[in-house]
């Protein structure tokens, strides 16, 4: 354990665009994605059925078309895909069907034999996995998620009636805790934000969105310092445990090339020192060492 200074990193933004169909998910996400990098390094993971080519004529954006099982396996492996081809900023157009799409995590548990609350204990664990691919991408990600109303029952005039409280989006509970920036969308276009970590857009008035959005986004991801290679180097030299050189790596993904090397020499270091010491303190407990 160690206790340091807070200290301010560069980041990349995970974001949400939710809202009803019709609200322009698709058509504000690329527009936000501008303003953060070149349409070529843009990458839609399109699972609206060729909605992403529908806006074509706004840049030469990439699109990679995922068709059902929709299931959260096939969501990271798009991922990668556009992580490996050099993308800036990926879309995710919907996260939706990964929860109740085709092959999506709902429809696999409903199929599943057996006990439906003890077949989770099967499900949570891949749905987490696609949402910790999320959080580690060193790529910015925005993703859509469709919403339905949500109603609570409330009293009125001494009989219980169905109240509107809002929209409700259709993953996971919980699902808007991940994100950094959550915009809500309305049938006008207008975004609000119902959660930002960034402070950019939070108690702001309603607003279409525009390229300005992804532009004061990119600015407030950039601020901070990174540390620089020298200190990276030293760090893995310096790691103590492979968790340790796991979290370097997946932190700084613009040093990977560079400590890829130095980390796996220094990750079998660890292994024969932890196989070492297990086996003295073998010897030890059988008294083989005071022979």
């Amino acid at each position: 354990m160690e206790l340091r200074k807070a200290q301010r990193k560069q980041a990349k933004i995970k974001l949400a665009l939710q809202g009803t169909s019709g609200t322009g998910k698709t058509y504000s996400a690329l527009l936000l994605a501008s303003g953060m990098a070149s349409w070529p390094q843009i990458a839609v993971i399109d699972t609206e059925n060729h909605s992403a080519d529908l806006y074509a004529h706004l840049g030469e954006y990439n699109v990679l078309q995922l068709s059902k099982p929709f299931s959260p396996e096939r969501y990271i492996a798009a991922i990668e895909t556009c992580e490996q081809a050099g993308m800036e900023v990926i879309i995710i157009d919907s996260i939706t069907h990964e929860w109740e799409g085709s092959g999506g995590i709902l429809d696999i548990h409903g199929n599943l034999p057996g006990n439906s609350f003890a077949n989770w204990a099967k499900m949570t664990p891949r749905h987490n996995a696609f949402v910790q691919k999320l959080l580690e991408s060193p790529c910015h990600i925005i993703c859509t998620i469709r919403t339905k109303t949500d109603y609570i029952l409330a009293e009125k005039n001494g009989k219980m009636v169905p109240e509107k409280v809002g929209l409700k989006g259709i993953t996971r509970d919980g699902m808007d805790y991940e994100f950094t920036v959550v915009f809500d969308l309305d049938l006008k276009h207008n975004a609000i934000a119902s959660k930002d970590r960034t402070g950019l857009f939070m108690d702001r008035p309603e607003k279409v969105i525009s390229r300005e959005h992804g532009i004061r986004i990119l600015q407030w991801c950039n601020q901070g310092t990174d540390p620089s290679l020298e200190e990276i180097i030293m760090q893995v030299n310096s790691a103590t445990t492979v968790d340790q050189l796991r979290t370097l790596y997946r932190e700084h993904p613009q040093y990977r090339v560079q400590i890829e090397r130095l980390a796996v020499a220094r990750k079998e270091h660890l292994q024969h020192e932890i196989i070492t010491n297990n086996a003295k303190y073998n010897d030890y407990g059988t008294g083989q060492s005071e022979q």
